[in-house]
């Protein structure tokens, strides 16, 4: 009998704390089935979860907007960067700016991934505190995506408005 209520009881372990794990959108790609693309989520929170809020993503495309820090409280954000599989291997290599990081301006995010066939988006994130300065800080994806012996430039240029 103990064998079988320490299997339960593991079972209910790992229900409880694979509900616990952060739920971040995935982006579908865009386009043509199979075509490479590098999708995005912008999540806002605090020092304990930055991913609390949802702020915008790739698609379906709405205005990026977000809290500025505070003196009293600082603003953190997570970005989570999708690159998605195509109809061959597919090779992602170039730079993701992300200007709305404090203590780096901007924050380089150098990419170099290879997501197989068929499998799931690899994923990539960053996270950081937001400026306590308001304004519009573009993010700026500037890939290149092989697969299959052909080249596609991926670029992209976000407008975030700290507020």
């Amino acid at each position: 009998m103990p064998l079988k209520t320490g299997f339960v009881v593991t079972i209910g372990i790992l229900l409880l704390t694979t509900g616990c794990g952060k739920n971040v959108p995935v982006p579908v790609a865009t386009g043509p089935s199979g075509t490479p693309h590098v999708g995005w989520v912008i999540m806002a929170g605090d020092g304990d979860n930055p991913n609390r809020e949802f702020v915008c993503q790739s698609e379906p495309r709405t205005d990026c907007v977000m809290p500025a820090s505070r003196p009293d409280s600082q603003a953190f954000t997570d970005v989570h960067f999708y690159f998605h599989p195509a109809t061959a291997d597919a090779t992602y290599r170039g730079t993701i700016l992300i200007p709305f990081l404090e203590g780096s301006t901007p924050h380089e995010l150098k990419s170099n991934v290879t997501v197989k066939q068929g499998e799931a988006p690899a994923n990539n994130s960053v996270s950081g505190i937001v400026p306590s300065k308001p304004g519009t800080y573009p993010m700026t994806i500037d890939v290149v995506a092989e697969s299959g012996g052909a080249s596609q430039r991926i670029r992209e240029r976000v407008p975030v408005i700290v507020k």
